[in-house]
C-alpha cells in the first residue's frame, strides 16, 4: 500500500464524515459494497477513476480535492459551521432550500443592520 493510496483514502473518509453519510450509505450510491469502501478508505483498495468521480459527486467536491491536482486551501470553518453542514446534509432538498432562504434572510438583515449603525 502506497502512501498516496493512504492519503487519497483519508481524504475519501474525512470527506464522507463531513457530509455525515455512512460507509453504507456510499456503498449504495457508488454501487460498490461497504468493505469496498471500508478497504477504500484505509488505502488498502485502489480507486479507479469512475468510482472517485462518483464518490466526488457523493461528497459535493472537485476529484482534484482528493488527487492533490490543485492546492486546496484549508481554512479554519467554525466548529458550529461544519455541524450546520452536517445536520444539513440530512435535510430534504426542500428543507435545506428554507435553511439556505432563512440564511440569506440572516444575512441581508446583518448587512442592513451594519448599515444603520454607521
Amino acid at each position: 500500500m502506497t502512501d498516496a493510496r493512504k492519503s487519497l483514502g483519508a481524504k475519501l473518509r474525512e470527506a464522507r464524515e463531513y457530509v455525515g453519510l455512512s460507509q453504507d450509505e456510499v456503498a449504495r450510491g457508488v454501487g460498490l459494497t461497504r468493505s469496498a469502501i471500508s478497504l477504500i478508505e484505509t488505502g488498502t483498495r485502489k480507486v479507479d477513476a469512475l468510482e472517485l468521480k462518483k464518490l466526488a459527486e457523493m461528497y459535493q467536491r472537485p476529484a482534484a480535492d482528493f488527487t492533490g491536482e490543485v492546492d486546496v486551501i484549508e481554512t479554519a470553518m467554525p466548529e458550529t459551521v461544519q455541524h450546520l453542514a452536517r445536520a444539513a446534509s440530512k435535510l430534504t432538498e426542500a428543507d435545506r432550500a428554507e435553511l439556505l432562504r432563512f440564511a440569506e434572510f440572516l444575512s441581508t438583515k446583518a448587512t442592513s443592520k451594519r448599515g444603520a449603525d454607521r
